[in-house]
């Protein structure tokens, strides 16, 4: 009978192990894919597939659209008619037919609008709404760049603490190895062994974090450029000469597209409240018709007509004064919000250089330092396999290391990321 358990027990073992096996096979095939992208290529694809880029370019094509509509309101319009009757009996007068039993009738409309302020201006906005519409989508496209080259930055950020910690994995591994080889020989103890053996843990699970931001950064880059496997970054990237102090501020206001949108908002605001005119305006209406119908004593079968129609508003209930006062309204706010995005940007060039030469001068510091601790790390090492210092030297010298790189690797983050904000803020990018 216990062999008989045993032998249970022993399947039942190489069931899960096989079980365990088949869910890591099918863990490594269900695993993402990677896709490699260089700075160019993401803010390609991100231009070209993203939900927002797309939606922007959609209503530049729909402004096109209602240009044409708008359009039609100044231009002829030609229509035929056609229809056919049929009468329980004819109609009949003093012995004369009036009305025959059957009876169909065709025409040809012509109508030429030969003086159409509202169609005009109309028009004119709806033309005014699409530079609108196009300078949004650029305005998108921006912000859509913006994000993409910041989670690009952060990509290469995650890549960077990766190597750090597996530096100082590394270390730390040589270190525990080298503790626990002493201890197994009779020559250190305990102490130094379990903090050695702690330190090396402590990296292990900071390496898993890394790992854990890298992947997370990746799906972030995947999310913006639309697609559906993870993204990293590939081969190096280059922002643009940003432009100098002196030209900065004209520069970003003719150049960045958020302040291009809102000139043009304005000036679409500003045309509405210029054309008020149409309102009080006459119109003028030319029509031609020709037809050919059944043929009475009291009608001909064929003729023509020509006709002039003139339309003049001498009062409308108030609208012309509602659309007046939201008119005005809505080009105090235009201007408004022009004048605080002008104040705004000057505010950010300005400080974008700043904050440039700072993450510059961080990152000099952030290096010197990392420096001088990779010495003070080397150093106490060397102490403790002479046997002068125990391991908690060691041991606070690799930690200090481990924080200085990283901090070098936020440093450079740090800078990137304030250049891009300079490229920005300067209308230099995207």
């Amino acid at each position: 009978m216990a062999a008989f358990s045993r032998l249970k027990m022993g399947a039942a073992l190489v069931w899960a192990f096989f079980l365990a096996l088949a869910s890591t096979v099918a863990y490594a095939q269900e695993a993402p894919k990677t896709i490699w992208v260089t700075w160019q290529q993401a803010l390609d694809r991100a231009a070209a597939r993203n939900p927002s880029a797309y939606v922007a370019q959609q209503e530049i094509s729909r402004a096109d659209a209602l240009v044409r509509e708008a359009r039609a309101g100044w231009l002829p319009i030609l229509t035929g008619n056609g229809s056919y009757v049929r009468l329980d009996s004819a109609r009949t007068f003093a012995g004369t037919v009036t009305t025959p039993i059957a009876q169909w009738n065709g025409n040809i409309q012509l109508t030429v609008p030969l003086v159409a302020p509202s169609a005009w201006a109309n028009d004119w906005h709806a033309q005014d709404n699409r530079a609108l519409a196009t300078a949004s989508a650029a305005d998108v496209r921006r912000q859509l760049a913006t994000a993409v080259g910041r989670v690009y930055l952060t990509v290469l950020l995650q890549h960077r603490q990766l190597e750090v910690v597996a530096r100082a994995l590394e270390t730390a591994r040589s270190h525990y190895d080298y503790a626990h080889t002493r201890l197994g020989l009779g020559l250190g103890n305990g102490v130094d062994d379990a903090r050695a053996e702690q330190e090396l843990r402590t990296d292990e699970a900071q390496l898993k974090d890394a790992e854990t931001a890298l992947v997370r950064a990746q799906s972030a880059l995947a999310t913006l450029l639309s697609e559906e496997d993870l993204v990293d970054v590939a081969g190096a990237f280059d922002l643009a000469n940003a432009p100098t102090p002196a030209t900065a501020l004209d520069s970003a206001r003719s150049r960045r597209a958020d302040v291009r949108a809102l000139e043009a908002r304005r000036v679409a605001s500003a045309h509405l409240r210029r054309d008020e005119w149409v309102y009080y305006a006459p119109s003028l209406l030319a029509q031609a018709q020709a037809f050919k119908e059944t043929e009475t004593a009291l009608q001909p079968g064929s003729g023509w007509q020509i006709a002039v129609v003139l339309s003049i508003p001498f009062y409308d209930g108030g609208m012309r004064y509602g659309v007046r006062r939201e008119r005005e309204a809505v080009d105090e706010e235009a201007r408004a919000q022009l004048e605080a995005t002008l104040r705004q940007v000057s505010v950010e060039v300005r400080t974008t250089f700043r904050v440039v030469a700072n993450a510059d001068e961080s990152l000099r510091s952030a290096r010197e330092a990392a420096a001088a601790a990779n010495t003070a790390a080397t150093l106490a090492d060397k102490s403790y396999r002479g046997g002068a210092t125990t391991n908690i030297e060691v041991v606070d010298a690799e930690r200090r290391a481990h924080d200085a790189a990283s901090a070098v690797a936020l440093a450079e983050d740090a800078a990137r990321q304030a250049r891009l904000d300079l490229l920005v803020a300067t209308g230099a990018f995207p």
